[in-house]
């Protein structure tokens, strides 16, 4: 089940930094439209997660029911946003 959790997050993680490198390169430096797909991921991680206390779920045959999925989730959107602002931040003139 752990390994199917990593796997996962791995995924997403890397689908989510994708998608946040375009629209950070689409949009100025001073909008933060880049960090919506991961507020939103963030968000439906913490649902998976009030999921997994409610029922249990095992989703797809994987072996990772909703809590997998939450912690998944939490784990891609929070590298995600970690990566994104360290992207924005603009290097000092002076050096």
């Amino acid at each position: 089940m752990v390994e199917t959790t990593l796997m996962v997050g791995a995924v997403m993680l890397a689908i989510l930094l994708v998608l946040a490198f375009i629209m950070n390169k689409a949009t100025s430096k001073t909008s933060y439209v880049a960090y919506y797909p991961s507020f939103v991921l963030f968000a439906t991680g913490l649902i998976f997660l009030l999921m997994a206390t409610l029922t249990k779920v095992d989703i797809m045959g994987m072996g990772a029911g909703y809590g997998g999925w939450g912690i998944a989730a939490l784990f891609a959107s929070a590298i995600t946003m970690i990566v994104l602002s360290i992207m924005q931040v603009e290097p000092d003139a002076k050096g």
